[in-house]
């Protein structure tokens, strides 16, 4: 590592212990320590790297702020760290076409603080919009709230330069909304996980900035019904920004890490979002409010913005307080179609019932999107074992509904054991391939997505 360091000299790096333990983990509680860390500040000095690696055959791992929920960011078999925390920039910003350019290592919520102040929006909202990178939300394809009525990351990117692994730079994607001109390339790289080239610009299409917003307080005292509630609402031809969904042990973990004075009775929550025009968007909040009052729901509005923070602080709360539950959290975010929702939360309720092991459930009950929350303690073997246990009985049942393993977390490397279960076996050589043709050695981000002992 050090000849590797000193043949990229101007380019910052270290070898210091604590710098590599800081950068060997993400939020998915595994973790393994890195050979180097590196922090490029230009396409240029990426394309060094990635050049000097591929002659050495070095792995590398891309990362954003390590928020990922999968291992996707984790430095396996030895692989230095390409951190993109110094490429932060706004590029460009081009209101007359609506589009904005920047690089990888820009915060999420620092992108949207921004456009806003020009009344524009960038809807792609995940959890941790306030930490993770943009970079990191291509490589995972991240959704969040909103997904619901604007669609996730993949629906606002438009052009993406980027590094292949042997060093050479490409431009994938364009400028303009329309282009069919060879295969879309820029599409293949949003959510590749950081397996196929390293993001070193993106441009993002934007949005005008909704005239208005209200945010609707749904509570249930029967599960089922708030499944009920989601199917009936976008059946009504009505498709709110954001349903989120908490089942009674979220709100109960919630109330305590975060009291914002919930009925300690009820079943299940949904934080509805509607946005427009205010006269329009007043007529549908109706609506969606007799729905869930018909339902037997508690319907109440947000009085203003401060109310709406409020909700909000408490909903992007609940990852932080499900630990008060529970020391060891084994996180999975399963989708079923809409339809679908109160078969599969009535079969996890069945689940916790008979394993005994406490499953908490939450997420973005618009697109079907369920985060399911095994919580145990992990110092008890057994008790850990059996929520492992748990995990392909939850994926089995998702895609019995006709569902997917992964919404918006990816594979990485807690899920890798299991996408055989959901992609087939040509499908999966077909994968493969394509990652042959962009990184014929596997220096980049290896021991992701695919599994380690064949198919």
């Amino acid at each position: 590592m050090n000849i590797f360091i000193d043949a990229l000299r101007g380019i910052k790096a270290s070898t210091a212990p604590e710098d590599l333990i800081c950068y060997g983990f993400d939020a998915s509680g595994i973790d393994d320590l890195p050979s180097a860390v590196l922090w490029p500040e230009t396409p240029e000095q990426i394309s060094r790297i990635m050049k000097y690696a591929y002659e050495n055959e070095i792995p590398i791992v891309p990362r954003g702020a390590g928020t990922g929920m999968t291992g996707g960011s984790v430095p396996l078999k030895g692989s230095a760290v390409l951190s993109m925390e110094r490429m932060n920039r706004i590029i460009e910003l081009d209101r007359d076409n609506l589009t904005v350019l920047v690089e990888p290592g820009i915060i999420n919520g620092t992108l949207q603080g921004e456009v806003e102040r020009l009344e524009l929006f960038y809807p792609p909202d995940p959890a941790s919009l306030h930490f993770c990178t943009i970079g990191g939300n291509v490589a995972e394809n991240a959704g969040g709230p909103r997904a619901l009525k604007y669609g996730v990351t993949r629906d606002y990117v438009m052009e993406i330069e980027a590094v292949l692994p042997d060093g050479e730079l490409i431009t994938v994607g364009g400028k303009t909304r329309k282009g069919v001109v060879g295969y879309d390339l820029a599409r293949l790289l949003v959510g590749s996980e950081g397996t196929l080239a390293v993001a070193t610009k993106i441009r993002l299409r934007l949005l005008p900035l909704p005239d208005d917003v209200v945010t609707l307080l749904c509570l249930f005292d029967n599960l089922e019904d708030s499944g009920k509630a989601v199917s009936q609402i976008i059946a009504s031809r009505i498709i709110p920004r954001t349903i989120e969904f908490m089942d009674k042990e979220t709100v109960h973990a919630v109330e305590k890490f975060h009291p914002l004075g919930l009925p300690a009775t009820i079943e299940a929550l949904l934080l509805i979002e509607i946005d427009g025009h205010p006269e329009a968007i007043k007529q549908e909040a109706e609506k969606v409010a007799d729905i869930c009052m018909k339902l037997h729901a508690d319907v109440s509005m947000a009085e203003d913005e401060e109310a709406r923070n409020r909700l909000w602080e408490c909903r992007r709360s609940v990852s932080p307080a499900l630990y008060h539950l529970k020391p060891t959290k084994i996180n999975e975010d399963i989708v079923v179609p809409r339809s679908k929702i109160p078969d599969m939360l009535s079969s996890l309720k069945q689940l916790s019932e008979k394993s005994g092991i406490k499953i908490v459930n939450f997420g973005h009950a618009g697109d079907g999107n369920i985060h399911v929350n095994l919580m145990v303690d992990r110092s008890d073997e057994e008790e850990y074992r059996k929520a492992e246990s748990l995990v392909k009985e939850i994926f089995t049942l998702a895609l019995t509904l006709g569902g997917t393993i992964s919404g918006e977390h990816g594979v990485g490397i807690t899920k890798a054991p299991y996408i055989g279960m959901e992609i087939k076996r040509k499908e999966l050589e077909l994968m493969k391939g394509i990652k042959n043709i962009f990184d014929l050695k596997s220096i980049l981000n290896p021991g992701k997505i695919f599994p380690q002992n064949g198919f």
